[in-house]
């Protein structure tokens, strides 16, 4: 009985810590790729039409593996513009005009959330290395701006130019509460331990990054789930114990 009681004890602390949101448990069908942004820019229409080929292909799969489509499809870190070299400015995108036209008519047909990265043009002097969530009515639910830039060798520049932002938010999706972190941001406790602090249950991270053992510990550390969306190596699903419950290797390169 004593250890019936220290079991049932330890379960309800657990359930109290950062990341756990007490709600019952609920299946949620993610997509996620493995896909590298290192060739030549395409052109805008192109790499549109190739972003969308990758989402159709996620519900594809989730249509033959479990009967229904996605509820989130998750895309690589900088998925529309691609390696910006010491120009991010020149190269972002905005959202608005046709970036938001395929996103927002792709979330509708396939009654999805997206996370959609890019470098964004956010002012005529400002870019950001950012994700665009949209929600399955094809709105926008929010943006995360990536925290944590890579500063150029020469320490004069962020990510060619790019501006960092400065918020952690949570999204509250119909299947649960999302946050975002961007490649880097691996690196530094602040986004997750705070993303864990306001309940987000699912952690999507797009990047250039295959490593596996730092979302893992972020996993299980703040006791969350994690998907990551890379260039190249893997794509993986990593739960709150820090297991890899679900990973894909070349040479295929859709997980869901």
């Amino acid at each position: 009985m004593k250890r019936r009681a220290f079991l049932t004890g330890a379960a309800s602390l657990l359930a109290q810590e950062p990341g756990s949101s007490g709600r019952p448990p609920r299946k949620v069908i993610i997509g996620t790729v493995m896909q590298p942004f290192w060739v030549e820019h395409p052109g805008l229409e192109k790499r549109l039409d190739e972003l969308t080929g990758i989402v159709d292909r996620m519900r594809a799969e989730s249509q033959r593996k479990y009967g229904r489509g996605l509820d989130l499809a998750v895309l690589p870190e900088a998925a529309i513009t691609g390696e910006t070299g010491n120009d991010s400015l020149s190269r972002s995108v905005p959202w608005k005009g046709a970036v938001a036209e395929v996103f927002t008519r792709l979330s509708r047909e396939q009654r999805c959330y997206l996370v959609v990265p890019s470098y964004f043009r956010d002012a005529p002097d400002r870019c950001s290395n950012g994700a665009v969530l949209v929600d399955r009515k094809g709105g926008v639910a929010g943006v995360y701006r990536k925290v944590h830039l890579v500063v150029a060798t020469d320490g004069k520049t962020m990510e060619g130019g790019a501006t960092p932002g400065n918020e952690l938010p949570v999204f509250a999706c119909d299947f649960g509460k999302l946050g975002i972190q961007i490649c880097y941001d691996m690196e530094f406790d602040r986004g997750w331990r705070e993303l864990a602090q306001k309940g987000a249950e699912l952690i999507a991270w797009p990047t250039q990054s295959p490593q596996t053992a730092q979302p893992a510990f972020r996993a299980m550390q703040q006791r969350c789930f994690i998907v990551s969306s890379t260039w190249r190596d893997n794509a993986s699903v990593f739960e709150p114990t820090g297991k890899i419950i679900a990973q894909v290797k070349p040479p295929g390169n859709i997980l869901v």
